[in-house]
C-alpha cells in the first residue's frame, strides 16, 4: 500500500503543504485560496512558469462549479474525470512529487473532503526564438535548432520522425535540481545493451544538482580517466541532424536548460562527418569528408613534424631547404611555437567576452597586430607566424571545439617531448597519442577506434563514403 502524505482534512493538509514548499518565504511561489462548489480549495503554481490567461481561465471555470456538480466527485480521480480537461493530469500522494511538480510549473490543487491532492500541468517555460545554430550552419535545408525546453526539442525531433518506435524515457537527475533528462531512441534500431547500460547509468547518479547541464552529466556518465582530452559525447543543435542519429541506431540525451542534443555512442571517425556534406552529391561529400580528415591530421601533426625537420637541416637534401626559416632571429623556434599557441589561446578566451558588434574589428586587429607587427618586430619569423595561423584555423574545420582542444593539446605534447628528445621524443609522442585513442573507451565499452578496432566493415565503410539514399524496390 502506498504512503499517502495528504488528508482529507483541508487546513492541516495545506498548512503542511506551505511549510514543505515555504511559500511565505518565496515571493514567485503562490498558494491561492478559492471555493470550488462550497468546498474549500488551495491551488499552488509557481508565478513565471504559467500564462496569466489559462490560469485565470482555470480559477474562473472551478468557481462556477456548483455543490451539486462538485458532489459528484467522490474521489480526486473522480474529480479530474468529471471537471478537468487537461490532457496531463493526475492525482499525486507523495509531497515529494507534488512539489517537485509545482516547481517545474504545473499547478497543484488540493480540494478540501479529497484525500488526495491533483497536478494539472499546463506550464509554459519562457524561451528565446528559434534560430540557426551559430557553430552548425547548414547551406540548404532546415534552419531550426534546438531550444533551452527539453519539451520543445522533442517536438522537433518527433516532428521529422513520425514513427511509433520512437522512444522519450525521462529521468529526474539531481537531488536539489530535479533536472528533467530525456533518454531518446527509436527501439528496434538502437543497441538493447547500449539502453540497458545507459539506463542503469543515468537511475544511478546521486547528485545534488547538473549545475552546468549536458557538461555535468557527462562527468556523471564518465567518471573514469579525468585526464583524458578526447571527447565521448558528439554535440549538435540541430533537429534534422538529430533526426538522422536516431534513424542510423544512435541514442541521443536531452538535458532541460541545454539547447542542444549529446549523441551516443561516438568515436574519433564520427567527426568525420558533417551535416553540409548531404548538400552535395555524394562523390563531393565523401571528398569533403576525406579533405576534413586529412586537415585535421595536419593540425596534430604538422608543426612538430616541421619543428623536427628544423632540428636536422643539415642531414636533408637540398630540395627541402625551402621549409626551413631564412632569417632566424635571436628566439629559438620551439619557443616561438610556444608562445604563439599562448597568444592563440588568448584571442580565443577574449574572443568569447567580446560584444558582437565588435567581434570584426576584434579579428582585424588581432591579425594586424601580432601577426605583421609581431614579425617586423623580429619576435616571430614569418614561418612560425603562417604554420600556427593554419594550425589554428584547421580546428573549424568541425564543429567539435572540444576535439579540437584535443587535437591542440596531442600536438603541443608532440612537440614538447621532440624539443626534449629530439626524433625519440617524437616517436614517443606519436606513440602516447596512439595510445589514448586506443585505450579511450565510449560509452557502451566500445574502443574509440570503432569500426576500426573492432574492425566492422559495413560500419566503417558508411562513415568514410558518403552513400547515396536509395528507395526501397
Amino acid at each position: 500500500m502506498l504512503q499517502n502524505d495528504f488528508s482529507a482534512a483541508f487546513e492541516e493538509t495545506t498548512a503542511t503543504v506551505n511549510c514543505h514548499l515555504r511559500v511565505h518565504e518565496s515571493f514567485d511561489l503562490i498558494v491561492k485560496r478559492q471555493r470550488i462548489g462550497g468546498r474549500r480549495a488551495a491551488f499552488y503554481f509557481t508565478e513565471g512558469l504559467i500564462k496569466d490567461a489559462m490560469l485565470e481561465w482555470m480559477l474562473e471555470f472551478f468557481c462556477s462549479l456548483s455543490e451539486k456538480q462538485v458532489a459528484q466527485a467522490e474521489n480526486a480521480q473522480a474529480f479530474l474525470e468529471l471537471f478537468v480537461t487537461s490532457p496531463q493530469a493526475g492525482t499525486e500522494t507523495s509531497l515529494e512529487r507534488f512539489s517537485t511538480a509545482v516547481l517545474s510549473g504545473a499547478v497543484g490543487l488540493i480540494v478540501e473532503g479529497l484525500d488526495k491532492a491533483m497536478i494539472i500541468d499546463p506550464r509554459v517555460y519562457p524561451a528565446r526564438a528559434m534560430r540557426e545554430p551559430d557553430n552548425d550552419r547548414l547551406l540548404r535545408g532546415s534552419h531550426e535548432g534546438f531550444l533551452e525546453s527539453v519539451l520543445s526539442n522533442t517536438a522537433l525531433i518527433r516532428r521529422r520522425i513520425r514513427n511509433v518506435h520512437l522512444t522519450f524515457r525521462q529521468f529526474q537527475i539531481g537531488s536539489s535540481s530535479n533536472t528533467d533528462v530525456v533518454l531518446c531512441y527509436i527501439d528496434g534500431l538502437a543497441d538493447e545493451n547500449r539502453l540497458s547500460r545507459l539506463t542503469k547509468r543515468l537511475e544511478a547518479i546521486d547528485v545534488p544538482s547538473l549545475t552546468m547541464g549536458q557538461e555535468s552529466l557527462r562527468e556523471c556518465l564518465l567518471p573514469t580517466q579525468p585526464w583524458n582530452p578526447f571527447p565521448r559525447f558528439r554535440h549538435t543543435e540541430r533537429p534534422d541532424t538529430a533526426a538522422a542519429c536516431l534513424n542510423s541506431g544512435n541514442i541521443l540525451l536531452l538535458v532541460d536548460g541545454s539547447p542542444s542534443a549529446m549523441i551516443v555512442p561516438t568515436g574519433i571517425f564520427d567527426y568525420v562527418q558533417d551535416t553540409n556534406d548531404y548538400c552535395f552529391p555524394p562523390m563531393l561529400g565523401t571528398f569533403f569528408r576525406y579533405m576534413r580528415s586529412f586537415v585535421f591530421f595536419l593540425s596534430m601533426m604538422f608543426v612538430p613534424v616541421w619543428y623536427l625537420l628544423q632540428l636536422h637541416e643539415a642531414s636533408l637534401p637540398e630540395w627541402t631547404y625551402f621549409i626551413f626559416v631564412n632569417e632566424p632571429n635571436g628566439v629559438s623556434i620551439f619557443l616561438q611555437l610556444v608562445v604563439s599557441e599562448f597568444i592563440i589561446d588568448t584571442l580565443r578566451l577574449a574572443s568569447l567576452n567580446t560584444p558582437s558588434v565588435l567581434s570584426n574589428s576584434f579579428a582585424v586587429v588581432g591579425a594586424l597586430v601580432l601577426g605583421e607587427f609581431g614579425v617586423s618586430s623580429g619576435i616571430f619569423v614569418p614561418e612560425v607566424v603562417l604554420f600556427m595561423a593554419f594550425s589554428a584555423i584547421s580546428n573549424f574545420t568541425q564543429s567539435s571545439y572540444e576535439l579540437g582542444f584535443a587535437i591542440k593539446g596531442c600536438r603541443m605534447l608532440i612537440l614538447l617531448l621532440t624539443f626534449l628528445f629530439d626524433v625519440w621524443g617524437f616517436a614517443a609522442g606519436v606513440l602516447i597519442v596512439l595510445a589514448v585513442i586506443a585505450t579511450t573507451r565510449t560509452i557502451d565499452g566500445y574502443t574509440y577506434l570503432y569500426p576500426l578496432l573492432p574492425f566492422d566493415k559495413q560500419a566503417l565503410v558508411s562513415l568514410l563514403v558518403r552513400r547515396q539514399l536509395r528507395p526501397k524496390k
